[in-house]
């Protein structure tokens, strides 16, 4: 029996260990890539901004979503997040003022100022995609970060394709980059299981 119990028990393990190497691979792989097919809009995730000004880890994500504007990809950009206890401004606001500052015209920015994490923030960007009449979106995040929020924009109705920083903190060292995978293959394994959106990385919810 005890012969038996192991035998099951290594298996579920060595099931286990597959799927989470499985889902780390997977987040690696899809970080590499870079889809950008013409589309209703970019959407970039929030992330931390300081009275105003947007966190190292935001700008790199605006400053590849201003590259894809001025590529054409899209004719409209959509900052999202909301504010944090004790901010002044949303990410959503921060965002849209950087690009704006940078010199996209302001009938082609939104803003989502809502949400506090990822989940959140893709259902009121979801729920004005079909006020607005619009299906597809090129998503800018972190890399490790693109293949979960890729999957929750994807359930909530949006066609998703994503196009992954290339720069910033989340990308600076073998480390960084490691220590992010991680938490992300944890941060996707629970929300493909429950449904619900936990912290993923600094500065990725």
């Amino acid at each position: 029996m005890i012969g038996i119990v192991g035998r099951i028990a290594a298996a579920f393990l060595v099931a286990v260990g597959l799927i989470v190497g499985a889902t780390a691979v997977n987040i690696w792989w899809t970080a590499r890539q870079d889809e950008r097919p013409v589309a209703d809009a970019i959407l970039v995730l929030g992330s931390a901004q300081y009275n105003g000004t947007p966190s190292p880890i935001f700008e790199a994500r605006l400053d590849h979503a201003l590259d894809l504007y001025n590529a054409g990809v899209a004719p409209l950009v959509i900052t999202v997040g909301g504010r944090r206890d004790g901010d002044l401004f949303t990410e959503a606001e921060a965002g849209l003022s950087w690009l704006a500052r940078e010199g996209i015209p302001e009938e082609a920015l939104r803003a989502v100022p809502d949400g506090a994490d990822t989940l959140q923030s893709i259902q009121a960007v979801a729920a004005l995609f079909a006020e607005q009449g619009l299906s597809t979106a090129v998503l800018v995040t972190d890399p490790w970060h693109a293949l979960r929020a890729t999957r929750i924009a994807q359930d909530a109705g949006i066609v998703t394709s994503s196009s992954p920083t290339r720069q910033g903190p989340a990308v600076q060292t073998r480390s960084t980059q490691f220590r992010y995978i991680v938490r992300e293959t944890a941060a996707y394994l629970v929300y493909r299981l429950t449904g619900s959106s936990v912290a993923g990385a600094p500065g990725i919810d």
